[in-house]
């Protein structure tokens, strides 16, 4: 699901303001000498505790998350050199974390070159590691050496117990630094051996060390699902919830219908595998009956949300082999133009992962692999085996066929729908009773759309603006579900159709992409030449006319459910804006403390309200009022409160992973009512707050 995070605001710079900017610049020049001394050379982990985001992606919880990451992924390259078939992680009570392996033990014997044991060089030094071609791993997911190190860095303290050669061995970090020298403190059977690392993230680097649990175990899900000979335990000691065990003999099958449980599978899901030049391939797929895809991508375990060289190989197969299967069958005639990517891929739930020597990433996040080679290796045994399973199984090949000349059919409706609403603009909309009022900046960067729930809220935040760099577009009443419409009702809407045409990019239907050629390749995700936003097809991030699309609804029931229509239609519909951050929620206050005629506090929750009311303890005349909705806010309370940039208090929508996002769309959203029952029963104890009155 979308995850809302405190984002930080900045005033925007006037031009009149250059010149003092650069009069201060000036000074700083005068009054600072440059010398040898000004050089400073970072020791051992420093650089990484000075500079944290460029090492673990960032200090909020994503990388707190990427923490737990690092060592999960040291024990899974464990698992995939044939050492380790359990793996257990515990939430501690006191915050920490610990990841413990039954795989042989990080080497506790001294260093040759460095006189170090293995263990307290792998944890204390950059670029020290066994996987440079040493022989210890064939295939794994650490490449540069500074990921445990790093984990380290960013940790409190840190203990490692390593159990080898009968005897376990304990050493123990403080900031990076060595505090307990490896010491021997038990003995262990001979046969047994394993490495446990304990971390406590620290305060000093991370605003807090609240780790999720929901995200712990996803990860965990992840690898089970990839690693069909592992079994992978949770234990959650903070929160008392119970042991979880991810284990899954069928692996990425299992994978694939895990993705699919609440929609309608077309067909049994189907596995394919194969190796090539020390490169193993594997993968499954299956098709259901929504229009949506969901494409994941791993390189050695590691998930790789940006794709790469694996994903566009796998793509361009399965477009190919799809062509080729329909003319073959007759399908597709030899006057019809073949299907496109997206045609192929609708209502696809796939998977596709690869093991290989050497893997090289975009950068130390994995967001993406680059090698080359890997392309032409995927694409040939994707295409081999997919060819094999049609000619096997027919009639499945035909429900195939039959669901992407829908989804062809249905892309051409798009295409003329489309068309129909990029030839109007908003001010064609006159006759709605809440109109845009656009700010009269130019600069997108600068402007900010302000999408209000109704039209009594409309009028203060219309007084309340900043009529330079905000707009105002009030919604009439709730929009439509896009999450069980199809897109021709969605287009009818007038409030859905209004948003579309203020905002400028059209949305993500890929009708206007250019025809693939004879092998099925074609790439819709290009960088548009203006801002290097992404395009694809009819959508264009680089015509967004705002670069902050504010949700501001009331604080309550029906204000949370508008706020959700509305993120479910950014998410089928203009997905672009949701992963490039451009969209914010706001956050009223609940309430209004007064006390005179001249001060006011306002509290977010009833919990703030009454510290706000103790610390006036003695003072006479307070006045606290409850707004039930922006639309009792005056223009002032709404400006000081939610619009003006240092006053307001916004939460960025990010999302965490793109296939859990989409999980929780379709359950909440989707035309389906078993798995929503489910899931509102199953939180339904997790509820402490909720606002009767609507």
């Amino acid at each position: 699901m979308a995850e809302e995070i405190e984002s930080s605001e900045a005033e925007f710079v006037d031009d009149s303001r250059s010149g003092l900017i650069e009069d201060i610049q000036d000074q700083e020049k005068i009054d600072t000498a440059y010398t040898g001394n000004q050089i400073q050379l970072l020791e051992g982990l420093e650089a990484v505790r000075q500079r944290p985001s460029m090492y673990i992606g960032g200090t909020d919880a994503k990388g707190l998350q990427h923490l737990f990451v690092e060592v999960s992924d040291n024990a899974i390259d464990e698992a995939m050199a044939g050492h380790c078939t359990t793996i257990d992680v515990t939430l501690h009570t006191d915050g920490s974390v610990s990841v413990r392996d039954n795989g042989r033990g990080i080497p506790v014997d001294n260093n040759e070159q460095t006189g170090m044991s293995g263990v307290e060089l792998a944890l204390t030094k950059l670029h020290a590691g066994g996987k440079f071609g040493s022989g210890s791993y064939k295939v794994s997911g650490g490449l540069h050496g500074v990921g445990v190190s790093c984990v380290n860095a960013c940790s409190e303290w840190l203990i490692v117990e390593v159990e080898r050669e009968g005897k376990v061995h304990r050493i123990g970090f403080v900031r990076g630094v060595t505090a307990q020298p490896l010491t021997v403190v038990g003995i262990a059977p001979a046969d047994r051996t394993g490495t446990m690392v304990r971390w406590m993230p620290d305060l000093e680097i991370f605003p807090s060390r609240e780790y999720d649990p929901e995200r712990i175990t996803r990860r965990m899900r992840e690898l089970g699902y990839l690693n069909k000979d592992v079994a992978l335990t949770f234990i959650n000691e903070r929160d008392g919830a119970e042991t979880e065990v991810f284990h899954y003999k069928r692996g990425l099958a299992e994978f694939v219908e895990h993705l699919n449980e609440n929609k309608d599978p077309l067909h049994k899901s189907v596995y394919f595998g194969g190796a090539r030049d020390d490169i193993i391939v594997e993968g499954a797929l299956q098709y259901n009956l929504g229009f949506q895809d969901v494409v994941l991508s791993f390189a050695n375990m590691i998930n790789t949300p940006d794709g790469g060289t694996h994903l566009s190989g796998f793509k361009t197969a399965f477009t190919r082999v799809i062509n080729n299967y329909a003319r073959k069958q007759g399908f597709l005639k030899e006057k019809d133009a073949n299907f496109i990517g997206e045609d192929t891929r609708e209502g696809l739930a796939a998977i596709i992962s690869v093991k290989l020597p050497n893997p090289q990433f975009e950068s130390q996040t994995k967001v993406k692999l680059t090698n080359t080679l890997v392309e032409g290796i995927v694409n040939s045994i994707v295409g081999e085996r997919l060819t094999e399973f049609l000619e096997e199984n027919p009639q499945v090949g035909k429900r195939i066929i039959d669901k992407v000349v829908l989804s062809r059919n249905t892309r051409e409706a798009m295409r003329k729908a489309g068309e129909q609403v990029r030839r109007q603009s908003a001010l064609d909309f006159t006759g709605l009773p809440g109109k845009l009022a656009d700010c009269t900046e130019k600069d997108p960067s600068k402007c900010e759309l302000f999408l209000v729930e109704g039209d009594s809220a409309g009028g203060p935040a219309k007084q309340g603006r900043d009529r330079r760099t905000q707009a105002v577009l009030p919604l009439r009443g709730k929009i439509i579900n896009v999450g069980k419409a199809r897109i021709d009702k969605v287009l009818d809407n007038i409030e859905i159709r209004s948003l579309i045409t203020a905002l400028g990019t059209g949305i993500t239907f890929e009708a206007d992409a250019p025809s693939p050629d004879e092998t099925g390749t074609l790439d819709l995700e290009e960088e548009a030449p203006t801002n290097g936003a992404k395009k694809k097809g009819g959508y264009d991030l680089s015509k967004l006319r705002y670069h902050k699309i504010i949700v501001m609804t009331d604080a309550d029931v029906d204000g949370d459910h508008i706020r959700t229509l509305l993120l479910t239609f950014f998410w089928l519909y203009m997905r672009p804006l949701v992963e490039e951050g451009f969209v914010y929620i706001a956050q009223p206050p609940l309430f209004r403390i007064k006390s005179g005629k001249d001060q006011t506090w306002y509290a977010q929750s009833a919990e703030e309200r009454d510290t706000i009311v103790k610390s006036l303890k003695g003072r006479k005349d307070i006045h606290v009022t409850r707004f039930k909705g922006l639309g009792e806010m005056n223009d002032v309370d709404l400006a000081d409160t939610t619009m003006i940039v240092g006053k307001r208090r916004l939460a960025q929508v990010r999302v965490a992973e793109a296939y859990e996002a989409q999980r929780m769309f379709d359950i909440l959203m989707g035309e389906k009512v078993e798995p929503r029952k489910d899931f509102i029963i199953r939180h339904a104890k997790e509820v402490v707050d909720v606002d009767w009155h609507g």
